[in-house]
């Protein structure tokens, strides 16, 4: 739950490329221009098996009057205040600057653990010239060149280290009887603990107006309505001293811890406002640490309604979380608590969708069927044949398809083989990966 790792830095020193290649993709964008990253980016990880979750922050800029600055500054020290882990980059190729040595002493009076990491080592001279960052007192430093990759495994093992024993992954037949543990998920002030209260019915959380009320992360056990489940509250955490907290920022860093420990992410959206970007990107971790969705759709009896605006509504909603569009609609009122029992019943099915076991001898029924109605095309003059289907013990769902030629399947094909399975068996609300391999 706690391996959270942020990157920080004066603007242009490489940050973005260095998060790329963490995280494997090219999902933040990279321009010589500084200041490129406002918003904040969020990526997984794997490490020797250790799964990290990284943070991509904007370029920290001192006595600037821009407001994106401002609020990137602010990001920057909340990034600082919530990670495990800081990687401070700084740039080979300039030297030490100002702005550099400002954040170097922030990052000292933090005492969180931090790794010094020079960016831009391209060569044996670069190697000699970074020693002057030792000035700054951080300890070790880690020549990387985030371009080409080199030196980052020296880097990431030792976060690792920083980071601990890790707990081992409990086999799925090991797992303890446990009862769900449900994360309320969301922007602020969307209503996440009027629908706790609700839910629970008591007035755990304090519920006013104002954004950003909640500012401990609270987790209860709770047996109502025939179910046996644990409640989080993620709207926030605490309320740290010396940052000016944005929300947006805050909200996002939150949900990321409770969506790492939970089983069933509820996630909340503003009926009048829709899927808005920050509720995308909320989405998208929940889905991306492979978790259950529901999406509840709060504040509906604000909305103008005819006969036809549940549908619409949520076919918009579908359009926007593409491909991954086989999640749970719920369109509920916390004030009037219209629908409110029906979304714990989705989010305790989405848990046993997410929890099942399928029989191998079922999967490969199912299997010759789906082929026989739509076999793999065939690719460069060759034939694929697809022999046989498990599922992997793993506490998600996955499955591997044992074929002749794995590395010709294309996307299609595999989105198609993903549908077929969802409509075979109840996958709704759950992330399921599909794994290809040699026969």
């Amino acid at each position: 739950m706690g391996n959270l790792i942020a990157i920080v830095g004066r603007p242009n020193v490489g940050k973005s490329t260095l998060f790329n290649r963490l995280v494997g993709s090219r999902h933040a964008i990279v321009d010589e221009v500084a200041g490129v990253t406002r918003d904040r980016i969020y990526g997984k990880s794997d490490w020797n098996g250790v799964e990290l979750s990284v943070i991509d922050t904007g370029g920290y800029v001192l006595n600037s009057d821009d407001i994106f600055e401002g609020e990137i500054r602010k990001q920057v020290a909340l990034a600082i205040d919530e990670a495990d882990v800081i990687f401070f980059v700084v740039d080979a190729q300039v030297g030490i600057t100002d702005m550099d040595q400002e954040l170097a002493h922030l990052l000292r009076r933090a005492k969180k653990h931090v790794l010094l990491v020079v960016n831009k080592v391209e060569n044996p001279q670069m190697y000699l010239e970074a020693n002057d960052f030792y000035r700054f007192g951080l300890g070790e430093l880690y020549c990387v060149s985030a371009m080409t990759g080199s030196g980052t495994g020296d880097l990431l093992d030792a976060a690792v280290e920083l980071l601990g024993p890790q707990p081992p992954a409990l086999p799925v037949e090991e797992e303890p009887d446990r009862p769900p543990r449900i994360a309320v998920i969301g922007r602020p002030n969307v209503g996440k603990s009027s629908l706790i209260n609700v839910l629970v019915g008591e007035d755990r959380n304090i519920v006013t107006p104002i954004a950003g009320t909640t500012r401990d992360a609270i987790d209860t056990d709770y047996n109502k309505y025939g179910h046996r489940f644990t409640m989080v509250d993620t709207a926030g955490l605490r309320r740290k001293n010396r940052v000016n907290e944005d929300l947006e920022f805050y909200s996002v860093m939150r949900s990321i811890r409770a969506i790492e420990s939970a089983d069933v992410c509820v996630q909340l959206l503003d009926a009048t406002l829709g899927m808005e970007n920050q509720d995308l990107n909320i989405f998208h971790l929940a889905v991306r640490n492979r978790k259950g969705v529901v999406i509840v759709v709060n504040k509906w009896d604000l909305v103008d309604k005819d006969t036809h605006s549940t549908k619409r509504y949520a076919e918009a909603i579908q359009e926007r979380i593409a491909p991954f569009s086989d999640v749970p609609v719920v369109f509920a009122s916390a004030l009037t608590k219209q629908r409110i029992h029906k979304v714990l019943d989705e989010a305790m099915q989405v848990w046993h969708n997410r929890k099942q076991r399928i029989p191998t001898a079922r999967l490969n029924e199912f299997l010759q069927q789906a082929v026989e109605e739509h076999q793999p095309p065939a690719y460069k003059g060759k034939f694929i044949k697809i022999k046989y289907l498990t599922q992997l013990p793993t506490e998600t769902p996955q499955f591997a398809f044992f074929c002749n030629l794995p590395q010709y399947i294309r996307d299609p094909y595999k989105r198609y083989l993903e549908n077929r399975l969802r409509e075979a068996f109840n996958f709704k609300g759950v992330p399921i990966q599909l794994h290809f391999r040699a026969k």
